[in-house]
């Protein structure tokens, strides 16, 4: 799993997000930022934790989280995500998989019975300063929000 621990200065990344736009780390510098990486777009759970997220997203901006949603799945795929469930957060298509292995996310996992590369729901809270604040490795999709801001 995550070789990132808390105190830990956060990784650079930079991505495009759905609608083709750029993304990086500096663009959130001087807020927080709770950047959470899924498997998969439309999957049950990933579609419960975003929506989670999505349900519970003033709350989170009220208390200072920017949100940023990171999977392997293309640019339209996130597109189609957003649209069909209304999330008012951008989703970075980590195609190449650098920001995923950048933060130690990519790698082994099970799944009945079966092993195989894929992400870890991870989520990482990035402080205005750019140093991880927390991490959630044991993401609980259906409270995620509360997880980021307990």
């Amino acid at each position: 799993m995550t070789h990132l621990k808390v105190g830990d200065k956060a990784p650079n990344f930079e991505g495009v997000d759905e609608n083709g736009n750029t993304i990086k780390l500096k663009d959130f510098k001087g807020k927080k930022l709770a950047l959470f990486f899924y498997p998969k777009d439309n999957t049950p759970t990933c579609t419960v934790e975003a929506c989670n997220l999505r349900d519970n997203y003033d709350d989170l901006k009220e208390n200072g989280y920017e949100l940023l949603g990171v999977s392997p799945d293309s640019s339209k795929k996130h597109t189609n995500f957003i649209e069909k469930y209304e999330l008012p957060f951008p989703l970075l298509a980590d195609t190449e998989r650098t920001t995923m292995e950048a933060y130690g996310v990519w790698g082994p996992k099970k799944f009945m019975g079966r092993t195989f590369d894929g992400v870890h729901r991870v989520t990482f809270v990035i402080d205005e300063k750019g140093k991880i604040e927390k991490v959630i490795e044991k993401v609980k999709a259906k409270i995620h929000s509360a997880q980021i801001m307990e």
